[in-house]
């Protein structure tokens, strides 16, 4: 087992406690040696950091801090599963984006969930990924993450 738990110490990064669902889901479920998030909003203390669409009423710099929040809510959704250190690496990060109207930077946004992995998982945060322009999400969030991680 890794030691996530000091790197995150390290970095001064303390989880959240895990995003109560919205719906009709369960925060996280295993399958193998897989986790899987449910998606992620960018909540802390349960309420959004942003709302609105990127590019119209949330700049790029904002929603990418909102989606680096979404990461470390997953992060905290498999902690309670497994723990954190139970990771062995990170395998993918699918990241939705609330965009307007000609907005095209969803790569850039995502990237705030890909780069706080990438300081706490080192080479093992090395994830594929997918950055999608969606026309809504639930709350008016800005952005929605899931990870998939190997355990």
């Amino acid at each position: 087992m890794a030691d996530w738990s000091t790197r995150l110490d390290e970095l001064g990064i303390e989880l959240p406690s895990v995003v109560p669902p919205l719906a009709a889901y369960i925060p996280a479920v295993q399958t193998g040696s897989l986790v899987y998030t449910s998606g992620q909003l960018p909540m802390v203390a349960g309420e959004l950091t942003a709302t609105g669409k990127v590019g119209a009423d949330v700049s790029a710099e904002d929603a990418a801090e909102a989606a680096r929040v979404c990461a470390l809510n997953a992060l905290a959704a498999i902690d309670a599963l497994v723990g954190v250190d139970a990771i062995k690496r990170v395998v993918k990060v699918v990241g939705f984006v609330a965009s307007a109207p000609g907005f095209t930077g969803q790569p850039g946004v995502v990237n705030g969930s890909s780069n706080v992995i990438g300081e706490i998982f080192g080479d093992a945060g090395k994830h594929a990924r997918s950055a999608v322009g969606v026309a809504e999400l639930p709350l008016n969030a800005p952005v929605e993450v899931e990870l998939i991680v190997e355990v």
